[in-house]
């Protein structure tokens, strides 16, 4: 049961989170792309708001289904790219965080296939998903009747 609606929060709550969002929009890192490692973090953390949402805008940016439905075991398909592997990769580092930290060889694999500025948004782009994900599974958001471009 739903806890507080997205529409109940204050507005003041989310003023620095929809910021961030209006930057990662501009950074110049495809919609196609966040919308794939928003929906693998989302997984991740079990938030069914997220993943109802992040499934339909990455589908709204050309991401197939199958794609999306095989995420979680992308490094087994051969659906991925390896820019996408290395953000995937990346996804699940700062997720599930270990306590030594991104890996060097991690770090290495991003940098042939981002600049610095692009890890950047995507350190950036992951601790954001990571955040909607707690504040949408603590306020038990009603997942299922997001529609696209909704927020």
């Amino acid at each position: 049961m739903e806890r507080i609606s997205y529409q109940e929060l204050p507005q003041g709550v989310f003023t620095g989170m929809l910021k961030t969002e209006e930057h990662l929009r501009q950074c110049g890192i495809s919609t196609k792309e966040l919308e794939l490692m928003r929906y693998r973090t989302s997984q991740i953390n079990n938030c069914a708001y997220c993943l109802d949402m992040h499934f339909k805008e990455a589908t709204h940016a050309g991401e197939s289904p199958l794609r999306l439905y095989s995420v979680s075991a992308w490094r087994e398909t051969p659906y991925y790219s390896e820019r996408e592997q290395a953000m995937l990769a990346l996804a699940e580092a700062l997720t599930l965080l270990p306590e030594k930290g991104v890996h060097e060889d991690l770090y290495e694999e991003l940098r042939k296939h981002f600049s610095k500025e692009e890890i950047a948004n995507l350190t950036l782009a992951v601790a954001q998903i990571n955040a909607w994900n707690r504040v949408a599974t603590c306020f038990r958001f009603t997942p299922g009747n997001y529609k696209v471009g909704q927020h």
